[in-house]
């Protein structure tokens, strides 16, 4: 099938063209965030645009998820205002190198809209998978603020809709009066908890109950999936605060040169200083406390977005919940740090229990968080943690999902979904490091991880031989022309697992799906309207939505992951 070095093989023309999703791509709150994060996805394709559901309120126009095309129509809901206008959320993928696969083609998903094109705000935080309204201004920024499967900080109540037995401008007026006020007591109720919240964009259902959130989220999915699936319900958090193991800041300073770290505010640059949050890991906020009271005594200047200088940018911490171990990442913006060795024993003095720490440099006027090139100045430079009973290693640039409880959770649902029995053959696309496939590999005959990330193959491969796993092999490729050149070579899988980008799978990708035809699909989303465009084109072709169920990834945010089971018709 193609050349085989260790066990990492090149499939076919082995082209090794862009990532999958990787903390190298992951952007912080504020303008211009990739909602991909980290993964290519290339060319642009408009989805979601202009779909009519209700009266009079636009949601979804203009957004630019996939690969050469126009493909969406819009939703309508509500009354007379715009809401998520000009969107760009990941622009579709980039196959093989130098080589664009779906460029140009016209989709026969949706049919062609009037789109009106935005770029993103930049540096969005720790959105790794959901919705989000970043980069609006004015009135489509207000209106994009509303409900929170478009990345708001609002109650999902009707806005904008007359008193009752009210109509025209007084009716209107008393709705905006009514919506304003209900506006503030959200935001105090949530400022109660934060003092940032309605200002970085990171919990837009903090003043919310739990129970509610959770209410919200799976009643707004399944009116999404009604016509193709009903779901089983939603998978919530037993503690539902200080979830994250990794935790990006921000590092600024203020007129008289003391250094502050915190998140962007939303749609901005400008950072919000922050010394905890509700979301974050509290060993991780007290690192980058300590970095932040260090850096003056060793006379390390924060970097300054507009002129240029000062070197650190930003502190990355990620703890292993499984283990403990912590591994620190400093961004710098040049690769020279003063006294590091210094600085590393006074770090480490303060928190021994610190695993590695790492330099990475990023020179590139940008608000992605890490740059190229990295060095390890203490410890292996990676730390491993363990999550469903199999060992990962986990470097800086690795995608591993930032809430392991409800991760746990989310992949036995999905192998529950998969019913695997030890006779089939299983392909992993979007495999990344491998959770997945090497769970999987357990429950089947022989697993195929396919995967554009070299590094994250790398990770996958080293998973492997860890856990002493031999019936699972990684391909470096993109996962559409892989299981293309599988089917013309009549080799087939029983099982696929699916976990692909915000922007949902392009037409390329279901296309080679549907033309390698596995008995079943389980489909891992983290946006129940891609996942909805994505199911209406399956059950179009041979395929039903047999079971679905929600996950609460990230409490307190308007994301949610959806699970859902497809099976082959003719079965």
């Amino acid at each position: 099938m193609g050349k085989r070095e260790e066990t990492v093989r090149n499939f076919g023309r082995g082209k090794n063209s862009g990532a999958r999703k990787g903390s190298d791509g992951e952007r912080r709150f504020g303008a211009g965030r990739n909602p991909s994060e980290g993964r290519n996805a290339g060319t642009e394709r408009n989805t979601g645009a202009g779909r009519n559901t209700g009266e009079g309120r636009n949601a979804g126009t203009g957004r630019n998820p996939g690969a050469g095309g126009d493909v969406g129509i819009g939703k309508n809901l509500g009354a007379g205002r715009n809401v998520g206008t000009g969107k760009n959320p990941g622009a579709g993928r980039h196959f093989g190198a130098g080589k664009n696969i779906g460029t140009e083609k016209k989709p026969a998903m949706r049919k062609d809209s009037a789109i009106r094109k935005k770029t993103r705000g930049e540096g969005q935080r720790g959105r790794e998978k959901g919705f989000s309204a970043e980069g609006k201004t004015g009135t489509e920024g207000k209106a994009a603020s509303r409900g929170y499967f478009e990345g708001e900080g609002r109650a999902p109540l009707a806005r904008g809709r007359f008193a009752a037995g009210q109509s025209g401008k007084k009716g209107k007026i008393q709705a905006e009066e009514r919506n304003a006020a209900r506006s503030k007591w959200e935001i105090e109720r949530g400022k109660g908890r934060c003092r940032a919240f309605g200002e970085c964009g990171g919990c837009q259902m903090l003043h919310l109950p739990y129970q509610e959130q959770l209410t919200f989220k799976e009643k707004e999915t399944a009116k999404l999936l009604k016509p193709y699936v009903r779901l089983e319900g939603i998978i919530g958090m037993e503690q539902p605060e200080r979830y994250r193991n990794k935790v990006n800041a921000a590092f600024t300073h203020d007129r008289q040169g003391k250094p502050l770290s915190g998140v962007y505010k939303e749609g901005t640059h400008y950072i919000i200083p922050i010394e905890e949050c509700v979301l974050e890991n509290e060993k991780a906020d007290a690192i980058i406390a300590s970095i932040r009271s260090l850096l003056p005594s060793f006379k390390i200047k924060t970097f300054d977005e507009d002129t240029g200088y000062g070197l650190l940018r930003h502190v990355m911490v990620r703890v292993a919940h499984a283990t403990g171990q912590i591994m620190v990442v400093l961004v710098l913006g040049s690769p020279i740090l003063p006294s590091k060795n210094n600085f590393v024993k006074a770090l480490l003095k303060l928190h021994p229990d610190i695993t590695t720490i790492v330099i990475n440099v990023n020179e590139k006027k940008t608000s992605m968080v890490l740059g190229d090139n990295g060095q390890v100045i203490y410890g292996k430079g990676y730390i491993e943690d363990v999550l469903c009973g199999i060992h990962f290693k986990i470097s800086p640039k690795s995608f591993y999902q930032v809430n392991s409880v409800q991760t746990e959770k989310l992949y036995h649902k999905a192998m529950e979904y998969a019913g695997l029995t030890g006779r089939e053959t299983v392909l992993d696309t979007y495999c990344g490091i491998g959770t997945i496939g090497l769970i999987a590999a357990g429950k089947a005959r022989n697993v195929i991880g396919v995967e554009l990330n070299g590094d994250a193959v790398k990770d996958a491969v080293a998973n492997a031989r860890r856990n002493k796993i031999k019936n699972v092999d990684f391909y470096q490729m993109d996962a559409g022309e892989f299981m293309v050149q599988m089917a013309e070579q009549g080799e087939r899988v029983d099982t696929v697992f699916m976990d692909p980008p915000r922007t949902g799978s392009d037409e390329v990708f279901l296309d080679a799906l549907v033309k390698l035809a596995p008995d079943k699909v389980v489909y891992i989303s983290c946006s129940p309207e891609t996942l909805a465009r994505d199911l209406e084109y399956m059950t179009k072709r041979g395929y039903r939505a047999a079971r679905g169920i929600c996950v609460d990834m990230f409490p307190f945010c308007g994301h949610v992951e959806t699970i859902v089971g497809l099976q082959r018709r003719d079965m």
